[in-house]
Parts: structure tokens; sequence; C-alpha cells
């Protein structure tokens, strides 16, 4: 299922910033308001949006730590993802595409893996997700383009034993979060796009990349 804003539909710059993109979250998932959601925001875009969400709706807040594994020749496209816990996953279809040897294959998911673990150990305390037994996960990031990266991120937390797993993203390409809510409970997008030009940052007025130091330190401000 995916759940949507109907005014925002296929429109661009809706967004002031990320941290506006959050409120507006909010208020579609205000049903989760004092339960026992716990928001997981993907470092680093995903970590302002997540911020504001948790603060608005009175919930708990971590990191779920996941990157994608890139070409040697693109750094800003992916054939597969590492999450958290190890979990990885290649877009096998792609692979194949570009017929891509095993040993540049391996040398790519081997330092995506040290990438990983390296950002998981700067998050520190922060990223710590706890206990999510019976409790709702709420993932978080700022936007899906081909939705790969975020769909290993809810394989490797549906193995921490949740009672359901949402994801909640202020914008996203139309064919990609129809495959994501086959595999999560609900997909929440206020802005729905579709088009073979998409870019994440053409929802928003104000773009940039959020480095690792300004994700932490919202962090360690909403956690008090």
């Amino acid at each position: 299922m995916i759940i949507d804003n109907p005014k925002l539909r296929e429109k661009t710059a809706v967004f002031k910033d990320r941290s506006h993109a959050g409120s507006v979250l909010a208020r579609m998932l205000k049903d989760y308001s004092g339960t026992d959601a716990v928001v997981l925001a993907i470092p680093a875009g995903g970590v302002p949006v997540a911020a504001v969400i948790a603060k608005e709706l009175r919930l708990p807040v971590a990191v779920t730590v996941v990157s994608k594994i890139t070409f040697p020749w693109n750094t800003e496209a992916g054939f597969g993802a590492v999450a958290f816990d190890g979990t990885m996953q290649l877009n096998e279809r792609l692979v194949q595409m570009v017929e891509m040897n095993d040993v540049a294959r391996q040398l790519q998911t081997d330092q995506t893996r040290r990438k990983v673990q390296a950002r998981v150990e700067r998050f520190g305390a922060v990223a710590r997700i706890g206990n999510l037994r019976k409790k709702t996960a709420i993932l978080v990031d700022d936007g899906v383009a081909s939705g790969f990266t975020i769909k290993v991120a809810a394989v490797a937390v549906r193995a921490k034993g949740p009672a359901g797993i949402i994801i909640a993203v202020p914008t996203g390409h139309r064919q990609a979060l129809e495959e994501l809510a086959g595999d999560v409970d609900i997909v929440y997008c206020a802005n729905v796009r579709g088009g073979y030009s998409f870019a994440v940052a053409s929802a928003y007025e104000n773009w940039y990349d959020v480095s690792e130091e300004e994700a932490i330190g919202i962090l360690k401000q909403i956690k008090g």
C-alpha cells in the first residue's frame, strides 16, 4: 500500500528543505504519535527528515546504516547495497547488463562493507537501534530513486523482529515505490513522481549533501 498526498503528485520544489519535508511526513504519520513505533533514519540525508518526524510524533529515533555498492567508474550509481548487520544484496540484472567481472564486483562489495562498518562506528551510540521486537519500525530517508538501498535496509531491520515495517519518504519515483510496497507493510510518500528524469533533489528548494558530522549533531541534539 502506498499513501501519498494527491495535491503534490508530479510536482517539483514542494519542500523548502529536509526539515519541512519531515513536518509534512509527520502529519501523514500522525496515527503513530506516542505509540511504540521507532523512527529509523538512513544517514546522512535521511537524518534531518527523521529527526523532525521523531520530535513531532514523540517517538525514539535511531540510525539504520546502509550504503549502495557503487560501480568503479561511477560513484553515484549502485549495483547493490550493504546494511549495518552485513546484509547484502546485489541487483543481479544490473550486474549482468554491465558485464562486471567477479573480481571487480567483490572489490566494490568489500569496500562498501568497510565503509558501512566505519560509519556504524562513527555514529556510535546514536546509531544503536535497540530492541524492535513487536514494535513498528519506520524507515526514513530523504527520497527514493531506485529504492534498492532502502529495500536492503528493510531486509536487515526485519531480522530484528518488528511487528511491522513502514517506509516514510518525502519524495519517490512511482515505480520504485510500487516495488517497495510489496516488501513492507505501508509506504508513505508525500510527493510521488514518475518519468525517466527523476531526481530526489528536484523535490527540494534547498538541497545539499548532508555531512556525517551534521547528521550526528542533529541526532545528539534530539536525544538530549
